[in-house]
């Protein structure tokens, strides 16, 4: 049915990931650390596209607040500002 030879035989692509094994084992555990630590910094480091975009989300944020609090105000001094002719 299947071929002995496949089962046995390993895939070219096992054969280098296990070449790049022994070299990385050959690496002193410090040298290995340090480049695991760096990785890791990469990945959790903040972008300046997160930065930008809480920066504005705080600005639209900000700008909704006044705005509202501006349109209440002018309201309020329209109405106080009507004139009634019963008034002294």
């Amino acid at each position: 049915m299947g071929r002995k030879d496949t089962s046995t035989s390993r895939a070219p692509i096992e054969q280098y990931r296990k070449q790049i094994g022994k070299q990385d084992y050959k690496k002193s555990k410090p040298a290995l650390r340090a480049t695991r630590l760096k990785a890791e910094a990469k990945q959790t480091a903040i972008g300046i596209k997160e930065v930008a975009l809480a920066l504005l989300a705080i600005l639209l944020i900000l700008v909704v607040a006044y705005s509202i609090f501006y349109f209440n105000m002018t309201n309020e001094v329209e109405a106080d500002l009507e004139f009634d002719p019963n008034e002294k």
